[in-house]
């Protein structure tokens, strides 16, 4: 049975059933309803819960039975990518152009994958604002060509969305925060729901029981403030 949250609790903005209670069919939908205000957002984040859901449609809650997660220590890059990188000359940077980035994941999105709504824009450049929210930024001299978004959660990142306009952008941002992430201190990435472009970056999949028992860890985890500074990250490419 679906819980259906009030609207704008200020009282309760953290209250979510239990995740083991979500559905089965649709795998994980927890809850309806609510709001995205920034606390509520970050409580869900720190309790392994996301939103989801497309124009016209309400305001819907997920913890899936099976997470998609990336160890950052694991993401090995090719020799060819390095060399096409290198090649390219792309340069990455981190919370440099959070709402452009946002807005390039909203606009690659197919018709039928319009869940990036203005709504949740919106909530999540307030989340950015608030310093929970950040991007990564891959770029070709000065254009922006590809980049990714998140929550950080401690020592967790979870992963909402990424863009590419060029060749390798999106599979460069990833690389460079893996080593980025892992180097201050970052544990774990999570990519929400398994797909095949997930498992082709390094992705695996992880039971619901198995991810809240890590995020449980991993929140408590303080990372170095430089992690999410707005800076160039720079790589040995050898």
């Amino acid at each position: 049975m679906t819980i259906y949250l009030p609207p704008l609790d200020e009282t309760k903005p953290e209250f979510f059933p239990p995740v083991y209670t979500a559905m089965a069919d649709p795998d994980g939908l927890l809850a309806i309803g609510g709001d995205l205000s920034p606390e509520r957002l970050k409580a869900a984040y720190s309790q392994g819960i996301f939103p989801w859901f497309g124009i016209d449609e309400p305001l819907l809650w997920w913890s899936p039975s099976e997470r998609a997660v990336i160890d950052p220590t694991q993401f090995t890059p090719s020799r060819s990518l390095k060399k096409f990188v290198r090649k390219q000359g792309y340069r990455v940077s981190i919370n440099q152009a959070f709402e452009a980035v946002i807005e390039h994941c909203a606009l690659i999105r197919g018709e039928n994958q319009v869940w990036i709504t203005e709504e949740m824009r919106a909530a999540y450049t307030r989340l950015h604002k608030l310093g929970s929210a950040h991007s990564i930024e891959v770029w070709q001299g000065d254009a922006l060509i590809g980049g990714l978004y998140g929550v950080g959660v401690g020592a967790l990142f979870c992963g909402e969305s990424m863009f590419s306009l060029k060749t390798n952008a999106s599979k460069t941002a990833l690389w460079y925060f893996c080593e980025h992430f892992s180097l201050h201190g970052g544990k774990l990435i999570d990519c929400q729901m398994m797909t095949e472009h997930l498992a082709s970056l390094g992705a695996r999949p992880l039971a619901r029981d198995a991810f809240i028992s890590r995020l449980q860890t991993l929140k408590q985890q303080v990372t170095s403030p430089a992690l999410f500074r707005s800076q160039w990250i720079e790589l040995n490419h050898d």
